[in-house]
């Protein structure tokens, strides 16, 4: 390794958050994600959110600065990621199969108007994509957060935030980009 894979790295992650802030029609999808984050919050609902692996990271990440606190000491927001209870997530994978986990998760705590936000860099991951189809059965807004050509939760989630890109770990440094602009921005307008 050298300065210079070191630089080129770094120029790709730039060149992938460059295009976001040129792609309008993202732009815009982030706006409604916001939008969509605040009203379930004022209303007194919850922001649940769904990923394996790193994107699972992405989510307990994005979902504990809304229930902690992002920049502003003020009082909690409901938001939790549906893999943190490994005890149920392991007996569910067990007998019931890996496929349903995050469904399951979503018909117990999810209800009409509360937000699911579904992270998979493909869109295609299919507990994720079960999640999504039990969140639209209840009424939920559904919100996923994937690559560029946003794959089966293109076609299934309310708003998509598809990250121009198609390189996993350029597409998750995005995730994390966009959950913190989505994290001030619904503080500002709740707590300011």
């Amino acid at each position: 390794m050298n300065k210079n894979f070191i630089n080129t790295r770094i120029q790709e992650s730039i060149a992938t958050k460059e295009r976001i802030m040129t792609n309008e029609p993202l732009l815009k999808s982030i706006e409604k994600a916001a939008q969509a984050w605040k009203t379930t919050f004022e209303k007194g609902g919850k922001v649940l959110f769904c990923g394996n692996g790193g994107s699972a990271a992405d989510a307990q990440h994005i979902s504990a600065e809304l229930s902690g606190r992002f920049y502003k000491d003020r009082k909690p927001l409901f938001a939790e990621a549906l893999h943190v209870n490994s005890s149920y997530l392991t007996a569910v994978g067990n007998d019931y199969g890996y496929d349903i986990v995050f469904e399951r998760m979503v018909q117990a705590m999810g209800r009409e108007g509360d937000v699911l936000v579904a992270i998979s860099t493909s869109g295609n991951s299919p507990n994720i994509v079960k999640a999504v189809e039990a969140a639209n059965k209840i009424g939920m807004i559904t919100i996923g957060m994937t690559g560029s050509k946003g794959g089966k939760l293109k076609e299934i989630c309310d708003i998509i935030l598809n990250v121009p890109s198609d390189d996993t770990p350029r597409i998750q440094e995005s995730h994390i980009l966009v959950g913190h602009i989505l994290c001030e921005w619904v503080e500002l307008a709740l707590f300011e």
